[in-house]
Formats: structure tokens, C-alpha cells, sequence
């Protein structure tokens, strides 16, 4: 198995030999973007990657600022593990080939300064649990000392790229000053409202206006927990993926992963195991491409470039939800309770279905089980932020297609009423025109990074209802922004249409339009817990 290229250009982290000698006993090194978490307390972890997401430093720096002070002792154990233990897991798992022993084991581990198009990478086995830095609430309007602003760096992209991404991130920081004395003058605190919080919405608000600004080069860290079994297939496919940053972060992380849980990752670097598996994946992606090819349905000329959502097709009716919701209850097979409900009236259903979600307090309270005979496949077409947000759902099937400018993109309508939509819209040109330049020297897995989140793509969510419902309620809420709480609200229409027991049962859908700050109500909140 060949190596990947190391050499990915990250911003260079300097600890001093004091920060050093407290760092090392809990992260795996101290000098790459990728490293796991040890001898710290589950909690501790946790708590860690739930602060990243909107702390603007590193996980490292994090530490030292807000966790190293309060730590609890941790016995300090070595990396690895215990020789009977390796040869154990080596007999089971190599021997019998029984892969759910892969299952047993976990590990923490961050991957810093990878781009927006990685973290999607990153993200896409399902079995895990992620934690990304948010454009939503860190700005990236800051050069880093010796690096410059916050995005991908590749030597085969030449002066024009960084001459063009620098163009965007200076062109960001304008609009976020601009955007901020906009939504500042234009929504004033209320009486009573808490200055503090309304400060934090003010930002919040201007943050989620200009992010579409930001290109997909733009560099966040990661936060993953997930099983060895789940590890090693992130590992293989970023080793097979056409981009050279996934590569990189793919040897990285093997690295990482073979320090502290060794044997779950041993099949990766052999020839004929991780080896061929490599290949294999390569190789399916080789033939999809080269198919879609000869069947023309790489023609982007054809494509629809208005934000959509369709619903493509479902599967299953309301009578199987109900006999479904009734099974585990029931002690008669599933084709009898099917024969008996199907004699009752629509209403009769209804009620019963009602019935049988019960008394929801808050969206976390969700119907059982038989909401999973439901499924539905919904093709959409968002610009990447939003999508960003939505591929992130676990519990669901999410394909997606090449980022392009074919789709369009749009300026946000309240950055025009700020006197600032033709700054935006220049930025947007800046980057088609980059991303074209690069397509047109055949870096065609590259030319996305120069691509504004503001642009569409196209993707597909297949899910279970009682998945969509967890969605809807979730990403409709007033906090969320505008781009896929339109998303949510249209998947909830398009399922009333066919099933409106399940859309009747989604009672925590935010509907509100008020002009209100979307976050001051979260904010207040916040400020009175902290109270």
C-alpha cells in the first residue's frame, strides 16, 4: 500500500516547555493536526469536544485554557495495548473473522485545520459521534500569526488561489463588520432584554449572513468519537479518496489510531487486506464516474439550479405505521393487526396513531419504534452551509453529488438591505472564477475548495420517519438558520402530503417568521442559566 502525502500546510501550534509538560500526558503529540485523547476521565472528553464547536482556539490550547487548572488526578496508563490482550483480540478478530469485537473499543480523537470539504469526508460513516468547530459561531475574519487567514494551502494551486481566497476571507471580514452594524441598528434591545445576550444574537445573526462568503477551503477541527470497527473504514476510504488532503489526514489518523488501540486498525497497512480493499473502493468510484460518463449524465447544462426539495418516493403506508406501532403490544402476527386496521375509517386511524405517540413534553420525547417502517427519499437542492448541517444526521442515508457553481447561488436578502449585496455578489464571481481556473487545468477534486458555501448542491436524505421527525423538529427550530429551516419546514409539507399522521406527530415544528432575532430567545435563555 503506497503512502500518502504528508505534507498538508496547517498553522503551526507553539506551546511553551511548561504547556508542553502538561499537554503530553493526554494527547497522543503534541506537533501534528491529528491526535487522540488519553488518561483523561470520559467526562473530561466529552465535556472538551461539547466546548469546541464554539471555541475559536485549538482542542490543545482549550485545555490549557479552560480544562488543565481543574483536572481530577488520572493514573497515566501507557498507550496501547496489553500483550495478552492484542494476541486475544488477534485469535477472535483475524482468526474468525468476527468483526463485531471491533465494536467493543473507542477512542477520542481530533483532526484540526481540515478543510470544509474534508470535514464532510470526515463525517460520512454514520456509526460515530462528531464535534465541528461552526462557522456559525467563530469568526474567521483573523489572519493567524505566520499563516495568514483560515483556508486550504495546496503548492500545485499556484499564487492565483491564494491571491483569490485571500480576496474572499478580506472580503468576509468587511461584510461581517458591515452586516453587524446593519443587524445592530436595525433590530435594537427590547426593553428588559439583556444587553449581554442581545450582543451575542447581534453577532450570531451577522455570522450566519455572511458565511456564505466563506470558500470550502476554509479550514475547522473535528471532534470524533467512534468504535475501531468504524475507524478502520474512515481510515480505508480516506486513503482511497481522490483528494490529497483526505490522504494525508487518512495516514495521520492510522498512525494515531495504531498508538492507542493497535489491533483493531491491523488489517489496514497489510497488502492483501487493507491493501485490496483500497483498490476496491477506487476502483467502484472509478466505475460509477466512468459510466455516468458514458451514459451522459454528467451534462451539468441540464441541471435545475432553483433550491428545492422532492419528495422522490416513499415507502409504506399509515396503515403499516399503525400495525407497526401496535406490533411489540400485540401478540398475533403482523398480516392480522394489518387486516384489522385496514378495516378502520381514516380518522380512526388517525386517532389511534395520535394515540399512540402519546403526549409529546418536548422533541425528545419520540414515537417508538414503528415509525421506522416509513421511509422516504428526498432529493434537495441547498446551498453547501445548509448542507453541511444536514449530512451530519447520523441516523439516515446521505449521498451527495460534486460541489459546482452550476447550481447558482444566492445573496442573502437582509445583506442587500444592508447597501452590501453587490460586495457579496462579487465574492461569489471571485470564486466561480477560481474554481473554473483550477477545473481548467484538471485539478477537477480540487476546484471545489475555491467555492463559496453560498453555492448549491445537490444530495439525497433517505430516512425513517421516526428519523424525519428528529430532523424536522431539530433543524425548523427558530435558533437554526434560515437556509435549512426552509429545508426542514418543505420535508414536513412533503410528508403531510402523503402520510399526515406522521407530519400531525411532528408537534415541535417552529414555524415562526417573525422578524425578531432568530437566536435572541436562545440567548436569553443561555444568560438565565448562567444567571
Amino acid at each position: 500500500m503506497a503512502a500518502a502525502d504528508l505534507s498538508v500546510t496547517v498553522p503551526v501550534e507553539r506551546f511553551t516547555d511548561e504547556e508542553r509538560a502538561r499537554l503530553a500526558p493526554h494527547f497522543t503529540n503534541l506537533d501534528r493536526p491529528v491526535f487522540a485523547l488519553v488518561n483523561l476521565p470520559e467526562t473530561v472528553k466529552g465535556a472538551l469536544f461539547a466546548r469546541y464547536s464554539r471555541y475559536a482556539g485549538t482542542l490543545r490550547r482549550l485545555f490549557l485554557d479552560e480544562f488543565a487548572d481543574s483536572l481530577p488526578e488520572v493514573p497515566i496508563v501507557e498507550l496501547g495495548e496489553g500483550e495478552r490482550a492484542a494476541k486475544l483480540y488477534e485469535t477472535i478478530f483475524l482468526g474468525y473473522g468476527d468483526d463485531s469485537v471491533a465494536q467493543l473499543g473507542g477512542a477520542h480523537i481530533a483532526c484540526e485545520w481540515t478543510s470544509n470539504l474534508l470535514t464532510k469526508i470526515l463525517q460520512r460513516p454514520r456509526l460515530a459521534a462528531y464535534l465541528e468547530q461552526s462557522t456559525r459561531y467563530i469568526a474567521y475574519d483573523a489572519e493567524l500569526e505566520g499563516f495568514g487567514y483560515r483556508y486550504y494551502r495546496d503548492s500545485r494551486f499556484g499564487p492565483a488561489y491564494e491571491a483569490a481566497m485571500d480576496d474572499l476571507f478580506a472580503t468576509y471580514s468587511r461584510l461581517l463588520t458591515g452586516v453587524s452594524e446593519w443587524v445592530t441598528e436595525t433590530f435594537p434591545a427590547a426593553e428588559g432584554e439583556s444587553p449581554a445576550a442581545h450582543r451575542r444574537a447581534v453577532r450570531a445573526k451577522a455570522l450566519d449572513l455572511v458565511r456564505g462568503v466563506l470558500p470550502a477551503a476554509s479550514l475547522s477541527h473535528v471532534g470524533i468519537y467512534a468504535t475501531g470497527q468504524t475507524y478502520e473504514q474512515l481510515v480505508l476510504h480516506l486513503l482511497a479518496h481522490p483528494l490529497p488532503e483526505a490522504r494525508a489526514y487518512g495516514e495521520m489518523l492510522l498512525e494515531e489510531l495504531q498508538a492507542v488501540m493497535p489491533s483493531f486498525v491491523t488489517r489496514v497497512p497489510r497488502p492483501d487486506r487493507g491493501g485490496r480493499w483500497i483498490e476496491f473502493l477506487r476502483e467502484r468510484s472509478d466505475a460509477a464516474a466512468g459510466l455516468a460518463a458514458r451514459l451522459g449524465l454528467d451534462d451539468a447544462s441540464a441541471q435545475d439550479a432553483a433550491p428545492s426539495v422532492r419528495l422522490l418516493r416513499t415507502h409504506g403506508s399509515e396503515e403499516e405505521l399503525l400495525a407497526s406501532l401496535l406490533y411489540e403490544a400485540a401478540a398475533v402476527g403482523e398480516e392480522q393487526t394489518l387486516e384489522l386496521v385496514r378495516g378502520l375509517s381514516g380518522e380512526e386511524r388517525a386517532a389511534l396513531v395520535s394515540e399512540l405517540v402519546g403526549t409529546r413534553e418536548n422533541r425528545r420525547h419520540r414515537p417508538g419504534r414503528g415509525f421506522e417502517t416509513l421511509t422516504y427519499r428526498f432529493e434537495i437542492v441547498s446551498d453547501y452551509g445548509a448542507f453541511r448541517d444536514l449530512q451530519r444526521h447520523r441516523l439516515l442515508t446521505c449521498q451527495w453529488q460534486r460541489l459546482s457553481p452550476d447550481l447558482g447561488a444566492d445573496v442573502p436578502h437582509e445583506v442587500e438591505e444592508a447597501g452590501l449585496g453587490g460586495e457579496y455578489a462579487r465574492a461569489l464571481d471571485v470564486s466561480r472564477a477560481e474554481y473554473e481556473r483550477l477545473r481548467g487545468e484538471g485539478m477537477v477534486d480540487e476546484a471545489p475548495y475555491a467555492l463559496c458555501l453560498a453555492y448549491r448542491i445537490r444530495y439525497v436524505l433517505d430516512l425513517s420517519a421516526r428519523e424525519a421527525l428528529h430532523l424536522v423538529e431539530l433543524r425548523s427550530g427558530r435558533e437554526g438558520h434560515p437556509s435549512y429551516r426552509a429545508v426542514a419546514l418543505q420535508m414536513r409539507d412533503a410528508i403531510a402530503a402523503v402520510h399526515p399522521s406522521v407530519a400531525a406527530a411532528m408537534s415541535f415544528v417552529d414555524e415562526s417568521t417573525e422578524p425578531r432575532l432568530e437566536r435572541l430567545m436562545s440567548e436569553m435563555r443561555n444568560e438565565s442559566r448562567r444567571a
